[in-house]
């Protein structure tokens, strides 16, 4: 049905539209998750915020915004606006909200499935994994500057990985060149971005998100778990040829139905392939959706991104995206990096951060913070440019991960920096995080 609607030429073609994701962190004033969402978003009353698998996360969202002049200011000062709401609502209950890719202070022990959602979806997507893995355990197996190995009877270690994911709608007929342009703008956007180190007190990835997120719901196709190339949480078996249906397509074929539930929309919306889709976390997640009149159209769904370190940051960071795949869109990257060489640059990004070795379109090595300043970030502001905006506002966000590149302070590195300074005491560190939040300040401004 997808593939005759595609065909006969049934999605929009509209403009380019702008949107994001962010996955924060509900806590207590000793720096401890605190399970209220219930009660939080019935006092925020916000439909913009939404439940997330934990009771101590939520979900922030933003109102789409055409691409053009002013999309960045405006999804600032959009994430602003609801960001403040949200922390006036969280103080009157003594609650912080905090963005940070995996919040240092928590423990295993907060993440039980007594802190579930109330939520029928996050049940049966618990109960769903443990069945199709036959009832095995769930292996966490993470080697960084120190290790990491444990094993859990249920999917709550999935909360603690929370995301800025960016959304970007395309044109129909430039779908497959933005998705494999997405693809390849990985590893640069996440070694620009880390701020995922640690875990349970243990120094891993600068972006042990990844790692986590791919272990936590560590779940094969149809075939279980002899094919590695199938996964739940992946990077993908190759680029797209022609239409970005083959990803639905592919869907049907190699991953069985994860959350068997009963959905009351029309089938012209695709509610069961939309839910099949949501339980397959591509870091590249192409989506359908509708416009107002109800046309459907696609929008691809950026998820490498860490939450934090600060609301400047991650529109930053967004602003590199939207920039290096509008640049990258009009190169022939399929023929110029194999996939598999753009799966390793993301997995070297994650886990070396700025320090990463990554093969690039000219198929020489460079270091990451060296590709990104002499190519990336040119590239970005190239490609910002093509959608129309204004040289300031280029400036103005594409400055700011430059400095944090040049710097070389990442949301990681000063962590881990700053962890090192209060002699390992995780409860400091998240404080000082915290108040440099708060403050506003990117990241490579704040002292360690």
């Amino acid at each position: 049905m997808l593939r005759a609607l595609a065909d006969r030429g049934g999605f929009t073609e509209g403009s380019f539209v702008a949107g994001f994701e962010l996955e924060a962190w509900l806590l207590d004033h000793t720096g401890r998750p605190n399970p209220v969402n219930e009660a939080y978003l019935r006092a925020l009353d916000d439909p913009l915020v939404v439940p997330e698998l934990s009771r101590f996360n939520v979900e922030l969202n933003a109102p789409p915004v055409d691409m053009g002049p002013g999309v960045l200011a405006a999804l600032e000062e959009s994430l602003l606006t609801t960001w403040t709401k949200c922390q006036h609502v969280a103080h009157g209950m003594d609650t912080v909200l905090a963005m940070i890719g995996i919040l240092p202070t928590i423990r295993d022990t907060d993440l039980d499935l007594a802190n579930m959602s109330a939520m029928k979806r996050f049940e049966v997507l618990n109960a769903q994994v443990l069945q199709q893995r036959g009832g095995a355990s769930i292996e966490i197996d993470i080697a960084g500057e120190d290790e990491l190995s444990l094993r859990r009877q249920d999917v709550m270690l999935e909360a603690a990985t929370t995301s800025f994911q960016v959304h970007l709608q395309v044109p129909f007929d430039a779908a497959v060149r933005y998705h494999n342009a997405s693809l390849v703008s990985c590893a640069p956007l996440l070694a620009a971005a880390a701020n995922s180190p640690l875990l349970f007190g243990r120094r891993l990835w600068q972006e042990t998100r990844v790692p986590l997120f791919e272990q936590a719901v560590e779940l094969g196709g149809h075939k279980g778990l002899a094919d590695p190339a199938v996964r739940r949480v992946t990077f993908g078996r190759g680029y797209v040829a022609d239409s970005l249906v083959e990803i639905f397509e592919e869907n049907l074929e190699h991953y069985p139905m994860l959350l068997p539930m009963p959905q009351a929309e029309k089938v012209t919306r695709f509610p069961h392939l939309r839910l099949h889709n949501g339980a397959i976390w591509r870091w590249v997640r192409p989506l359908v959706g509708f416009d107002a009149t109800g046309r459907p159209h696609l929008r691809l769904e950026q998820r490498v991104l860490p939450a934090g370190p600060s609301a400047l940051d991650m529109i930053a960071n967004a602003g590199l995206y939207f920039g290096l795949v509008r640049a990258l869109a009009r190169q022939p990257v399929e023929a110029d990096l194999p996939f598999d060489a753009a799966r390793g640059n993301f997995y070297a990004a994650a886990r070396h951060g700025l320090e990463a070795e990554l093969v690039w379109l000219d198929g020489r090595r460079h270091r990451a913070r060296d590709l990104l300043l002499e190519n990336v970030l040119p590239q970005a502001h190239e490609g910002l440019a093509a959608f129309g905006l204004a040289n300031a506002e280029i400036e103005h966000y594409l400055g700011v991960v430059e400095a944090r590149v040049r710097s070389g302070q990442t949301g990681a590195v000063w962590q881990l920096g700053r962890l090192a300074r209060v002699q390992g005491d995780l409860h400091r560190m998240m404080d000082d995080y915290l108040e440099n939040q708060r403050a506003g300040a990117p990241v490579h401004e704040w002292n360690l």
